[in-house]
């Protein structure tokens, strides 16, 4: 199962800017205050980015596919044969194609505000931020939110060396766990304006 339900859960929790509903439970160091901003502003001025995905689930099911991002406010999601199903955000709107099919779903604008990530600015420090933990060079950003179908809680893992986003995992309102692992990333690169639409031939359909 694709799970594509808990891929654009994950998404709205851990990069909707909103007041915080949920605190730290200790003051974080000025070191991560600076690194957290630095990442914050390294990755506000990458404006293109492709490469793969690696989603496992819970039980160990393996789904790959290759990502597509351009802020603002675009991002596409293409799972690997034998799917058919690909994620496509179009402002700050998302809709799941089925390119067997030929159909299309939509999921409500304000349910799923991927703003924070795919914005012109991202901010963390203004996240609902719950955990910070370092390890291995690597930084973990927890953040916990409100969604439409209850809790969710998203672990952004980035490098600290490179402050680039390598992994997220994240725990649906079910206590179920997912995780997206990123590789061969390239960054600046030209994507076609096409990736990012709706084919004039797709048919909408109900969810």
């Amino acid at each position: 199962m694709i799970r594509r339900d808990a891929l654009l859960l994950g998404l709205s929790a851990a990069f909707a800017l909103s007041a915080p509903a949920w605190a730290l439970d200790r003051a974080l160091t000025p070191e991560e205050q600076q690194l957290i901003a630095d990442i914050g502003t390294h990755n506000s001025a990458i404006r293109t980015m492709v490469g793969r995905f690696l989603q496992i689930d819970t039980n160990g099911g393996r789904q790959e596919g290759t990502f597509f991002l351009e802020r603002p406010d675009k991002i596409a999601f293409r799972y690997a044969p034998p799917s058919r199903e690909e994620i496509v955000s179009i402002g700050r709107g998302f809709y799941v194609l089925n390119r067997r099919d030929e159909t299309y779903y939509a999921y409500p604008q304000d349910s799923i505000p991927l703003r924070q990530f795919l914005g012109d600015t991202i901010d963390l420090l203004n996240a609902n931020v719950v955990d910070v933990t370092s390890s291995d060079g690597y930084i973990s950003i927890t953040v916990i939110d409100e969604t439409v179908a209850g809790t969710v809680q998203v672990s952004l893992i980035f490098d600290t060396d490179t402050k680039e986003l390598a992994q997220w995992s994240l725990v649906e309102p079910s206590g179920a766990e997912l995780t997206f692992s990123l590789y061969d990333v390239e960054k600046g690169q030209q994507i076609p304006r096409s990736f990012f639409s709706i084919p004039a031939n797709y048919k909408a359909r109900e969810q």
